[in-house]
C-alpha cells in the first residue's frame, strides 16, 4: 500500500506520501513511473493537498472527480465542508467511475471505498470509506507504513522546528519497517491561516 503522513505544527501543515506503488508482490518503484500520490486542488477556499491509500486505482479517479467540481462547491475549510463535499462527490464516484461501493451485508452506510488525508490552510483532515470526516490537531498518517509513522512522529512532535521535519520522521520510518513504503518521498507545505 503506502505511507501518507499530515502534521499541524508551528503555523504551517505539512503533507507527504511515499512514491511506491504494489500489485501484490510486485513492486513499480518511482524508477519505472512516476507515482506521485499527492494532488492539489484549486477550492472555494483556496490550495488543498490530497493523498490516498489503497487501491492505486482511487488516485486518478479521486483527481478528475475533485478537479471537475465547481470550484464553488468544491469547499473544504472545515471538518463539516469537507463532510459535504465528499457527499456531493460520492455519486459522482458511483455514476461517473463506477465505484463499488459495497463492502458488507451490514454496513450502515455505502461505502466509498478509500481513506485519504488533506491539508490546506484551515487545517489537517482526514476522510474515511463512510465519509467519516477527522480534523486532526497534530499529526495523523494513514496506509500500511501507518503505524510505524505514528510513532516516529509522535517521538518528534514535541523536539521537531516543523511541521515538514515531523512529516519527514513518519515517512522515513514508514519506509524503513514497511515492505510496501519506499522513497523517494514527497512532502509539501502549506501556511495555515491565522486563527486555524
Amino acid at each position: 500500500m503506502t505511507t501518507v503522513v499530515v502534521v499541524r505544527k508551528g503555523g504551517q501543515v505539512a503533507i507527504g506520501a511515499d512514491t511506491l506503488v504494489t500489485f501484490g508482490d510486485t513492486r513499480l518503484t518511482h524508477r519505472s513511473e512516476d507515482n506521485r500520490k499527492l494532488f492539489t486542488v484549486e477550492g472555494a477556499n483556496g490550495r488543498s493537498v490530497f493523498a490516498a491509500s489503497g487501491s492505486i486505482a482511487h488516485f486518478p479517479v479521486l483527481r478528475h472527480a475533485l478537479a471537475a467540481m465547481p470550484k464553488a462547491e468544491l469547499r473544504l475549510g472545515s471538518k463539516d465542508e469537507v463532510f459535504l463535499t465528499f457527499t456531493k462527490l460520492h455519486p459522482v464516484l458511483k455514476e461517473t467511475f463506477f465505484l463499488q461501493t459495497k463492502e458488507e451485508d451490514h454496513d450502515p452506510y455505502e461505502s466509498s471505498q478509500f481513506s485519504l488525508l488533506l491539508a490546506n490552510a484551515s487545517g489537517i483532515y482526514g476522510v474515511y470509506s463512510y465519509r467519516e470526516v477527522f480534523e486532526f490537531k497534530t499529526f495523523w498518517s494513514i496506509g500500511s507504513g501507518r503505524s510505524f509513522a505514528l510513532g516516529a512522529m509522535h517521538a518528534a512532535y514535541d523536539r521537531a522546528r516543523s511541521a515538514r521535519e515531523v512529516a519527514e520522521a513518519g515517512l522515513a520510518a514508514g519506509c524503513e519497517f514497511d515492505r510496501s513504503t519506499a522513497g523517494p518521498l514527497e512532502i509539501i507545505t502549506l501556511k495555515l491561516k491565522a486563527g486555524a
